[in-house]
C-alpha cells in the first residue's frame, strides 16, 4: 500500500474522495426520492381500488334492495288478488254488491297498492343500482325511473278509487232505499270508470318502465344483472302497455286476461331470477359502462 508522499499529493486524493462522496449522496437522494414516489404513487393506486371496490359493495346493496323490493311486492299482489279478493261479478250490479259485502274490501287494497309501490320502488332502486355514468343509458334509466315513480303515484290513485271510494259508493247503493237506487248506481258506476281509466294510465306508466330498463339492461355491458333478466322484463313491459290500452278501450272485460296473466308471469319470472343473481350470484369484478 502506498502512502502520501506529501500533503500537496494527497490534495486530489482527497478531492477525489470528497467527490465520490457527494455523487454517492446524490445517488442516494434520488433513489430515496424515487421510492417515495413510488410508496405515494402505489398509495394512490390502494385509496383508488379501495374506492371502487367500496363503490362495487354500495352498488352491490342497492341491487339486492332493487331485487326484494319488487319480490315482496309481487308476492304481496298476487296472494291478495287471487286468494283474498272477493272478485267482481257476472254484471255490474253484482260487482257492487260482492264489494258492498266484502268486509276486509279496504284492507286488500290498501296491501295491494304496498305491493304495486314495492314493484316501482324496486325499479327505483334498481336506477341508482346499475350505477349508470352519462350517456344515452343513463337518461333511459332516469325516464324508467321517473315512469315507475309516477306509477306508484297512479297505484295510490287507483286503489284509493277502488278501496275508499268504490267501497263507499257500493255501500251507499246497497242500502240506499229503491227511489234512490238508480242515483246511487249512476255514482258507483262513474267511480268505476274512474277506476278504469287510473288502471289504463298505472299499467302504461309500469310497462314504459319495465321497457325502458330492460333496454338498459340488454345495451349495457354489465356483470351485474344477464341480459334474459332485460329480456323478459321488456315482454312484460309490452304486455302491460297491451293491458293498459285493452282497459283504456274496453274496460274491465276478458279481453285483458291474456296481456294480465302475460304481464304479471313475465314479470314475476325476471323479479325471481334478479333475485337469486342478486343474493347467490359472484360480486361484481367490473363497473357498468354506458
Amino acid at each position: 500500500m502506498r502512502l502520501p508522499v506529501s500533503g500537496v499529493a494527497a490534495a486530489p486524493t482527497s478531492v477525489e474522495i470528497h467527490g465520490t462522496d457527494r455523487s454517492d449522496a446524490a445517488i442516494r437522494y434520488q433513489t430515496k426520492s424515487k421510492e417515495g414516489e413510488n410508496e405515494m404513487s402505489n398509495n394512490a393506486n390502494v385509496t383508488q381500488t379501495s374506492g371502487t371496490r367500496t363503490g362495487l359493495l354500495a352498488d352491490r346493496k342497492l341491487l339486492r334492495l332493487s331485487a326484494t323490493l319488487p319480490l315482496i311486492g309481487f308476492v304481496l299482489l298476487f296472494v291478495l288478488t287471487l286468494f283474498v279478493h272477493p272478485g267482481g261479478g257476472a254484471t255490474l250490479e253484482a260487482t257492487f254488491a260482492n264489494d258492498a259485502a266484502s268486509g276486509a274490501w279496504t284492507a286488500i287494497h290498501l296491501g295491494q297498492f304496498v305491493g304495486m309501490a314495492g314493484i316501482g320502488a324496486g325499479l327505483l332502486v334498481l336506477f341508482f343500482a346499475l350505477g349508470l355514468s352519462q350517456g344515452a343509458t343513463r337518461w333511459l334509466g332516469f325516464f324508467g325511473a321517473l315512469a315507475a315513480g309516477v306509477s306508484i303515484a297512479l297505484a295510490a290513485v287507483t286503489f284509493a278509487v277502488d278501496g275508499v271510494a268504490n267501497k263507499m259508493a257500493a255501500n251507499a247503493w246497497a242500502s240506499a232505499p229503491a227511489a234512490e237506487q238508480a242515483t246511487r248506481f249512476a255514482s258507483a258506476q262513474a267511480l268505476r270508470w274512474l277506476e278504469i281509466g287510473t288502471t289504463s294510465y298505472l299499467d302504461f306508466l309500469l310497462g314504459l318502465a319495465l321497457v325502458l330498463f330492460a333496454i338498459v339492461i340488454v345495451i349495457v355491458q354489465t356483470a351485474r344483472v344477464p341480459r334474459p333478466i332485460g329480456y323478459l322484463a321488456g315482454l312484460s313491459g309490452l304486455a302491460f302497455l297491451v293491458q293498459g290500452w285493452v282497459i283504456g278501450t274496453t274496460g274491465f272485460t276478458s279481453a285483458t286476461t291474456v296481456p294480465t296473466y302475460a304481464g304479471y308471469t313475465l314479470l314475476g319470472a325476471s323479479m325471481i331470477w334478479l333475485y337469486i343473481v342478486a343474493w347467490l350470484g359472484k360480486a361484481p369484478v367490473q363497473a357498468v359502462a354506458s
